[in-house]
This record gives structure tokens, C-alpha cells and sequence, in this order.
């Protein structure tokens, strides 16, 4: 299991987020849809958005979130919410995050989300059996876990692209090709218009002068 990104909240305001270096992709922009179905209550919840899991703990306004990618494993990244929760009141207490704005914490906090993440990330065989991840044994069995579609209104949900090179590859193909054509079609655009505009004028001018010339058979001017 690999938690592959994580944010402090309060609200939808972010205030320190970090993703690790490993993965790419637009996972910050889907996270914000889901800090909006979040409840301005003290609570936890896990929500399952496509093959990726999200998980938040909340605690006196303040959100603690990640994105993990296993389905079923929970133990884990609870203890790494709580482990960054602890440190983040450590550090900040509990009022100046009431009022801080965006990022404001986040050169510094992001620096300890990151080296947090590295570690619950480690293949160390002895991480699981910490106090902190055992504790969240009888814990996690009462977080409920509900998949995001449930709570997002028609036309919200954004199709979560993490770290899928090809897919990324193919994605920045599209664009690429989408880009020519529509250069190519703004360059006909173009042409027409200019055309269109040639052809109005050419005949403006030959009217003025059939016009000035007595007719179309230009009789006046044949003198």
C-alpha cells in the first residue's frame, strides 16, 4: 500500500498538502471536490473514488486527509492521519489554524507530511506493529466507508488520473493533436474571412464603377 498524497484543511481552505514524488497526476484538483462533501464535523470517513481510496480524519475544524492506493487496507493510513495530526498541533495549536489563510503552513508542514509519508511508505516489517498503527485496529473498525459518487451531485466527479504514464502519454497526445486541428481550423476560419472580406470589396469596387459607368455595359465609360 503507498499513501500518495496528503492535505491539512480547514474547510476548503488547504493549508500545508504534500504529494509524493512518485506520482503524478491531478489528484490535488480531485481532492478539492471531495473537501467540499466533507462534514464540518469532528468525525472520520473513508471514500472510495475510482481505484483510490481517500481518507479524512476531522478534529476541531480542522481536516487531515489522504489518498492511498488499496482498497481495503485503512489501518495504515489512520495511523499516518493521526501521526500528522499530532505534529501539526504540536506545532501550530489548536486557534491560528482557525484563521490562517491558504498555504500558509505549508513550507514548512509539507516538509514534515513528506518525510511522514516517506515513512509510513517504507518497506520497514516493523512500521505495522508501532503502537500508533496497532491502535487503529479497533478504530477502523467503525469508519465507514462510502464510495464518492454517492455524495456528488451530477457532473462533478473528475475522472482521477494518478500516475499512469501511458495514460498521461495518450492524454498529452490528444491534446497535442487536438491543438492542430484546431489550428487548422481556425487558420480556414481565417482564410474564409479574408476571402469573405477580398471578395465583398471586389465587389463594392466593380459596383461603383458600374455604377459611374452607367450600367453593367459600361456604355459612359466605352466614350
Amino acid at each position: 500500500m503507498t499513501i500518495l498524497y496528503a492535505l491539512v484543511s480547514r474547510g476548503k481552505t488547504v493549508l500545508s498538502e504534500y504529494s509524493a514524488p512518485t506520482s503524478t497526476g491531478n489528484f490535488p484538483l480531485v481532492t478539492r471536490v471531495v473537501l467540499s462533501k466533507v462534514p464540518p464535523v469532528d468525525g472520520k470517513m473513508t471514500y472510495v473514488y475510482d481505484n483510490y481510496v481517500f481518507h479524512y480524519i476531522v478534529e476541531n475544524g480542522i481536516c487531515y486527509l489522504c489518498m492511498s492506493d488499496e482498497l481495503t487496507k485503512h489501518r495504515l493510513p489512520y495511523a499516518f492521519l493521526n501521526d500528522i495530526k499530532e505534529r501539526f498541533i504540536a506545532l501550530y495549536g489548536l486557534e491560528s489554524p482557525q484563521t490562517a489563510i491558504a498555504f500558509s503552513f505549508n513550507e514548512r508542514f509539507s516538509v514534515v507530511i513528506s518525510e511522514r509519508m516517506e515513512y509510513f511508505n517504507s518497506d520497514n516489517p516493523d512500521i505495522d506493529n508501532i503502537s500508533a498503527v496497532r491502535g487503529q485496529i479497533d478504530e477502523v473498525k467503525d469508519v465507514m466507508v462510502q464510495n464518492i459518487e454517492k455524495v456528488l451531485e451530477r457532473g462533478e466527479k473528475i475522472d482521477l488520473l494518478v500516475d499512469k504514464t501511458d495514460r498521461l502519454n495518450g492524454s498529452a497526445f490528444r491534446f497535442e493533436r487536438s491543438s492542430r486541428n484546431l489550428e487548422r481550423s481556425m487558420y480556414w476560419k481565417r482564410f474564409r474571412i479574408i476571402a469573405g472580406i477580398t471578395l465583398l470589396v471586389a465587389l463594392v469596387i466593380f459596383i461603383a464603377i458600374a455604377s459611374a459607368c452607367g450600367g453593367l455595359s459600361f456604355h459612359n465609360c466605352k466614350k
